[in-house]
């Protein structure tokens, strides 16, 4: 037994507290604009800018998707560069990037450039997000990594949430402020914290464990140890080099498996409030802005408690596979029924059922890659991961966008969400039922994917 197996209870419990306090707010805080930064555009569109640009559903839904397009194009080599480079250079040099062009999007003089700019957002974001999840796997041991990704990725339902309120009301008090629509200011006031974050990134983030002088040596070394026995049992177990991970089936799979989760999860964001907005039509419902933007928040308020308390739940029991099945498949049963319900209370029930499921999947999901992928591996499989799976960021708005248009109703497209969702749920049980590569050295109990 080696002496981080040793070390006392007492030892691991306050690394682990002192990692996460310093390193969760601010990542949360990164992904809140991050993510704000990605879907403000589904805020903006039934809020005037669709009619100022004057863009049919389907447009607008290709203008939401093509930003994953570019997405997939750097994620893998920026995952990698992160892992060459270290994340606090790296990215600060997304942040800036992606800020610069997030800015840029209040400028837009007609559809051709709102789709121009989107794409590029795209690619000047690629590799943040799964460069987070690599760097979480540099600081968290296999036990406490899905609490972490569920208290990282916690800043998407935050971040509609609160994004929701905020968008509404930058939308709403920024009309006219410097000669700008509404949803321009929005923009532009969202836009700027990216570049101001980049520079805090910079000096604030530290690359790796040995490099922590704000933890004890002791602490140091028991972190230190531990990850790199982790890493040497995964390494034993696997043996995942760098090609194998960007082109194993099982990967192919797992990438599904994130599209279906992604699919929900982007429909919800870009169409939310436009699905709220058509209240009015449906039930004869009548919201201001601001109004409109508190009710978008509520499903995102529930699924950001549920995610927590779900991760939470996993790493106790150490399953993973119906951790994320399970909500799947409620997400995936509840959302193709919200706009059948016979008033907007029960259909925001369903939605909020839906986003309970989508949320809850998300960062049990993610504790899958990391039990038989490490180092290199694990950078390139992660992004590969998260690249193909965010193909649906592109497939969920403009298929939604394209139904609505062809049928008059959201309907259809919602039946797509969930179909989506249900198919992918029976991937990951199939996933498990597989055989799998063993050797003498096991992954981790009740894992079910490895």
């Amino acid at each position: 037994m080696n002496s981080a197996e040793a070390a006392a209870p007492g030892l691991e419990n306050r690394v682990v507290r002192k990692v996460a306090v310093r390193l969760m707010p601010f990542l949360c805080l990164l992904y809140f604009v991050n993510y704000l930064d990605r879907v403000n555009i589904g805020f903006a569109g039934p809020n005037g800018m669709n009619e100022e640009l004057e863009l049919t559903a389907t447009v607008f839904g290709f203008a939401s998707g093509i930003f994953f397009l570019g997405y997939l194009v750097l994620e893998v080599p920026s995952n990698l560069a992160l892992h060459r480079f270290g994340a606090r250079k790296w990215l600060a040099r997304i942040m800036i990037s992606w800020g610069v062009v997030a800015t840029a999007m209040a400028f837009v003089p007609n559809a051709t450039t709102l789709v121009v700019l989107r794409f590029l957002l795209g690619v000047a974001e690629a590799g943040f997000f799964p460069g987070i999840i690599l760097y979480l796997t540099y600081w968290f041991p296999a036990a406490q990594r899905a609490k972490a990704v569920a208290l990282f990725m916690a800043a998407v339902p935050v971040s509609s949430a609160i994004g929701a309120t905020v968008s509404s009301v930058l939308i709403s008090s920024g009309e006219g402020v410097f000669g700008l629509s509404g949803w321009r200011f929005m923009f532009v006031v969202e836009g700027v914290p990216a570049m101001l974050l980049a520079v805090a990134t910079w000096f604030y983030l530290t690359d790796r464990p040995d490099q922590a002088k704000w933890l004890e040596p002791e602490e140091r070394r028991w972190l230190t140890e531990r990850l790199e026995a982790e890493r040497r049992e995964t390494e034993a177990s696997h043996h995942w080099p760098l090609r194998k991970a960007l082109t194993h089936p099982r990967i192919i799979a797992l990438a599904f498996v994130y599209f279906g989760i992604a699919y929900g999860l982007y429909a919800l964001g870009f169409f939310l409030p436009t699905i709220i907005a058509g209240f009015e039509q449906q039930y004869g419902t009548e919201m201001t802005t601001v109004e409109s933007g508190l009710v978008t928040a509520v499903p995102y308020v529930v699924g950001a408690v549920a995610m927590v308390i779900w991760a939470a739940h996993g790493d106790r029991t150490r399953e993973r596979v119906w951790h994320v099945a399970l909500p799947m498949l409620l997400g995936g049963v509840s959302i193709p029924i919200a706009l059948y319900m016979g008033n907007p209370y029960s259909a925001m029930v369903a939605v909020t059922i839906c986003a309970v499921g989508v949320c809850a999947a998300l960062p049990t999901f993610w504790a899958l890659p990391s039990n038989f992928l490490s180092g290199a591996a694990a950078a390139g499989g992660i992004a590969l991961i998260n690249s193909l799976g965010n193909i649906s960021g592109f497939a969920a708005p403009y298929i939604t966008g394209a139904l609505r248009d062809v049928t008059g109703s959201q309907r259809a497209g919602l039946w797509v969400v969930g179909a989506v969702m249900v198919v992918a749920a029976l991937v990951v049980l199939v996933l498990r039922a597989a055989p799998r590569e063993r050797t003498p050295v096991q992954a981790e109990p009740g894992s079910g994917v490895g």
